[in-house]
């Protein structure tokens, strides 16, 4: 591991201008590419001390042996040298946006004499049209199969259309009237090219003009008693409002955008876009990254911007008039004369605020989330992977076994109000929901750090209360070893006798995790060392930098930010938090709809959740008139006329921001 005091470059050589800098290895690979506005600014904060670094950051900076830099004139050629070095040597720490598979693109070859259309992946070429990319193949093919017996453009390869010259007989396709038979005669090379126009105008948008045309030489054809055009272009026209109909209007005619969302969390983040063209979405894709270093949000978006539009769209045709995203970056005034430049018009880049296009980001931020949560169960689903996540904490924490059953704790409220706690169980790595469990707690009554620890405190000591509870005594089915010492509990003991089931809490977990940091831990150890219980491992996940603390060291333990373990132990911290959260919503809710209607006279509980339930909230109650609430089973006019006037002297509850601890 290299020390980064020996090729810090001396004070005051580092020039305070744009600039790309490049970290390189002992080997002398380039290892990480960034930009900055101020380079001496931004290069010395990688020189500070090594514990207030991020993870990521501190090993790059110990894994590089040197640091060079290029000065350059502005932000915008600061971007282009960055994206060529990224490019050029793919650095292992700069976050790429690559999946695991190739997105297909609709191809059509206007570069040749009698162009074609077929399914494509991979870089783009110069003349060759490319629409999409498109989630799956299976779609553009079946966009073809509609289109072609409008615009019956050849999809044959080179070989196949020069031996049906030769042979001088069409494909199959051709004798179907699927395809223009270009390679027999039937048309010439000026004709064949019109009709693959007409394809790309349809694809790229223009939709209108052609279906107006279609219907205009339909009813010229019929006009001239020519029946059997007349139904050929009937049938066009269908297929043609079939192949639009797949294809979803989100946005105003002519509207040419891309829509990126972005959701994650400490570790990882979800990119979701959506390419509208002409209102329509033609394509969607999506990433699953990592985080790097402490990037905002507004960071993640530029370097995405950066990369995709640099390193995906090689084209400037792909580039829209509109980028729409989550958060603007620093630098986006830059990045947009930057894509501005490579479309070769003006790129507006900018966050919706209002209308359908708000709603259509929203719409994609859901996919980002989906995809997130997607991908964090494909990976929990994994055994191999579960297994190395329990292993990996075991030789993390030193136990003598893998945390078989981990447990975790969470606190929920609203400035010390409504306090609640939540309690999941997770078992060989997955969650067991039966097991869960909800607190209503009784000692916190303020707000502060100081009732978060309290809290997290009573909730362990109840937690273990019950498992002592729940563990039978000593009895005759107590089992002893050869030599006499007494053994395990039979199977029989821990068996509830009412149901004859095991008792869910009748043994400890191996692992018990709190949602805090060094405070949290030491409440939760405190109260285990007061009740004896010694065969459990407590640790605390501290939310800011997922560091994992231990009862009686100062320092935490950092997990890399890719190890299995660390993802499993935050699903567990997740899982609980969200828990917590829906327990405290609904807790909440029960105590405004109380405090609205108790008190009113004639109203007993039956009523009063009558009541809600027909309406659905207080709220909407109390726009209700007489007549609606006398409609309610059970309630009467006098019952109703009473409510109706108690509501409109008490103003409803407001609500409150959450707090969770």
């Amino acid at each position: 591991m290299a020390d980064p005091t020996t090729y810090r470059p001396a004070p005051g050589t580092i020039p305070t201008d744009p600039g790309v800098y490049k970290f390189r290895d002992s080997h002398r690979r380039v290892i990480y590419v960034g930009k900055a506005k101020n380079l001496r600014s931004r290069l010395t904060s990688y020189f500070a001390d090594l514990a207030s670094l991020h993870p990521r950051t501190r090993q790059m900076v110990t894994t590089a042996i040197a640091v060079e830099w290029t000065v350059v004139r502005t932000e915008v050629e600061a971007l282009q040298l960055e994206y060529n070095w990224i490019k050029e040597f793919d650095p292992r720490f700069n976050v790429r946006y690559r999946d695991d598979k190739s997105y297909p693109m609709l191809a059509v070859t206007m570069n040749e004499e009698y162009p074609r259309i077929f399914v494509y992946r991979g870089a783009r070429r110069p003349g060759i049209r490319y629409f999409g990319p498109y989630a799956h193949a299976w779609a553009i093919r079946e966009t073809v199969d509609l289109l072609t017996r409008v615009f019956p453009v050849r999809t044959c390869s080179t070989g196949v259309f020069r031996r049906n010259a030769a042979m001088g007989r069409p494909c199959l396709l051709g004798y179907i009237d699927k395809c223009a038979a270009p390679c027999v005669g039937r048309v010439d090379a000026a004709a064949h090219r019109e009709i693959a126009e007409d394809f790309c105008d349809f694809l790229a948008g223009k939709t209108d003009s052609l279906i107006r045309r279609l219907e205009r030489e339909m009813t010229t054809a019929a006009a001239e008693l020519d029946f059997e055009r007349a139904a050929r272009l009937r049938d066009d026209v269908s297929a043609l409002r079939r192949a639009m109909e797949k294809q979803a209007v989100v946005l105003g005619d002519g509207t040419d955008a891309d829509v990126i969302a972005m959701v994650g969390d400490d570790l990882e983040t979800s990119v979701a876009i959506f390419h509208v063209r002409d209102g329509r979405v033609r394509g969607e894709r999506g990433w699953v990254v990592e985080v790097q270093e402490n990037a905002t949000l507004g960071d993640q978006v530029g370097d995405f911007l950066l990369q995709f539009y640099g390193d995906e769209l090689e084209m400037s045709s792909g580039i829209p008039r509109e980028v729409l995203v989550p958060e603007l970056p620093d630098n986006h005034v830059e990045l947009a004369d930057w894509l501005s430049q490579r479309r070769g018009s003006r790129v507006s880049l900018r966050i919706p605020q209002r209308g359908d296009k708000r709603t259509l980001a929203q719409t994609v931020e859901r996919n980002a989330a989906e995809a997130l949560n997607r991908h964090k169960l494909k990976r929990a689903g994994d055994l191999t992977t579960r297994s190395a996540a329990l292993a990996e904490l075991q030789e993390t924490l030193g136990m003598d076994d893998a945390p078989l059953r981990i447990e975790c704790i969470d606190i929920s409220h609203v400035q010390g109000t409504d306090v609640v706690a939540s309690l999941v169980v997770f078992e060989d790595g997955l969650p067991r929901k039966s097991d869960y469990r909800h607190y209503a707690i009784r000692e916190a009554a303020g707000d502060g750090h100081s009732d978060d620890v309290a809290s997290i405190a009573e909730v362990t000591r109840r937690r273990f209360l019950r498992h002592r509870a729940d563990r039978p005594a000593a009895s005759p089915t107590v089992t002893d070893d050869a030599e006499g010492n007494g053994g395990d509990l039979a199977p029989e003991a821990a068996l509830d006798p009412a149901t004859g089931r095991p008792r869910k809490f009748a043994y400890p977990p191996n692992l018990f995790v709190v949602d805090g940091g060094q405070p949290q831990v030491h409440a939760a150890a405190a109260v285990l060392d007061e009740l004896g219980v010694t065969d459990v491992t407590v640790i605390g996940l501290a939310k800011r930098l997922e560091e994992v603390w231990v009862p009686g060291d100062d320092d935490p333990v950092i997990l890399p930010r890719n190890s299995e373990a660390l993802f499993l132990l935050q699903r567990v911290r997740d899982e609980a938090h969200r828990f917590a959260i829906g327990f405290h919503r609904s807790k909440r809710s029960k105590r405004m709809t109380a405090s609205a209607l108790d008190g009113i006279a004639g109203l007993g509980a039956t009523r009063r959740t009558a009541l809600v339930t027909h309406f659905g909230s207080v709220a909407r109650l109390k726009d209700a008139t007489i007549d609606q609430i006398a409609e309610v089973p059970g309630i009467g006019k006098t019952t109703a006329r009473t409510v109706h006037e108690a509501l409109r002297e008490t103003p409803e509850p407001g609500d409150t921001p959450e707090r969770t601890a």
